[in-house]
């Protein structure tokens, strides 16, 4: 029978189910992380803290938003595979799983770990830290590109759908009726460039900051798919949050920039195994669609389910809906021109 797990009854479940010595001494913390899951760290006096995870299925915003509760298998198979396309200590080791409750546990991160999201809005604001998650992505997508193997394991889209495609893409048009052809075509392009694994989170209040180095969690959307989608939702938060900033702002978009060149950079040190598909991931095609995904993720940000909690003022929502809408209308011809066109808007 499914148990909920929160801070209050976490030590008791834990010892119950011999994941803690009956008299060992140990504390819980919810931590927050997204609006789909409980997420709890647990303190031990004598061992090394982890990290327990466990399935929501109705999710933590104002609009009714549901998901299925196995999703939480599939992060947890991503995980593990992304120890092998990822530096070792990027992607925290799962230590056990609990199939009944929906719950696992993972390596536990430096407590006194920093949110790059915080960072970015209290102005921090580190190239190096851009350019290795370019470094990071390149390598998660290209080193999938055509797997067969991760495909037939991972090509099930319904979370996804669930997710993202729905509470973002499909759920802007009750604001903005008038694209949606775009909209439909956008998604129906991203059916036709299924081409590699997919995060569909790789958001800065997902990387994770110690002295150790960059760490990246929260995988339940991961999928087989198109990449455009990962740079363009990756994209959208940091000119979110340039114009946020509005004045400091050009230091967030100079953090597109340097992550965009890296992500090109690196991906050219890769060889792709399949030439048919290989134009999908050139950087012009990939760019174009990248746009795409860009701009509605932008606009979905204040007008979908999940908006974003630091654009608060109604003038600053309005430039992400005028500056979304023109590069859905007047697409530019190359991802650097689209970011350009934000840092007019800003010093206009």
């Amino acid at each position: 029978m499914f148990q909920e797990i929160n801070a209050e009854n976490a030590v008791e479940y834990l010892k119950a189910h011999q994941h803690l010595k009956s008299d060992e001494t140990a504390s819980a913390e919810a931590l927050a992380w997204g609006v789909s899951n409980i997420v709890i760290r647990i303190y031990r006096d004598d061992s090394e803290d982890f990290v327990i995870k466990q399935s929501r299925e109705q999710l933590r915003t104002q609009a009714q938003w549901f998901c299925e509760l196995d999703r939480i298998w599939r992060e947890l198979e991503v995980m593990q595979e992304l120890q092998n396309l990822l530096p070792e200590g990027v992607v925290p080791r799962i230590l056990f799983e609990d199939r009944e409750n929906y719950l696992f546990a993972m390596q536990a991160i430096d407590p006194e770990h920093q949110v790059w999201k915080a960072e970015l809005l209290d102005g921090k604001f580190d190239q190096k830290i851009a350019h290795d998650l370019g470094s990071y992505l390149s390598a998660i997508h290209r080193k999938s590109f055509m797997n067969g193997e991760y495909q037939t394991r991972w090509g099930d889209q319904r979370v996804f759908d669930q997710l993202r495609i729905d509470p973002f893409y499909r759920y802007i048009l009750k604001s903005h009726s008038e694209i949606k052809p775009w909209i439909e075509d956008l998604i129906k392009e991203m059916t036709g460039n299924q081409i590699c694994l997919v995060l569909a989170d790789f958001s800065p209040k997902n990387i994770l900051i110690t002295e150790q180095g960059i760490h990246l969690v929260d995988f339940e959307t991961a999928h087989f798919g198109d990449p455009a989608f990962d740079l363009g939702f990756f994209l959208s938060h940091l000119l979110l949050k340039a114009i946020f900033h509005q004045e400091q702002g050009n230091h967030c978009i100079q953090l597109a920039e340097g992550f965009w060149e890296q992500y090109v950079k690196h991906g050219a040190q890769l060889s792709l195994p399949d030439v048919r598909e290989a134009t999908k991931m050139e950087e012009q095609e990939l760019g174009s669609r990248t746009i795409r995904h860009l701009a509605a993720c932008m606009l979905s940000r204040v007008d979908g389910k999940s908006t974003v909690d630091y654009l608060t003022e109604p003038d600053q929502q309005d430039q992400v809906r005028s500056f979304a809408l023109s590069l859905i209308l007047d697409p530019p011809d190359s991802l650097q021109r689209a970011v350009s066109r934000l840092t007019e808007m800003l010093n206009s």
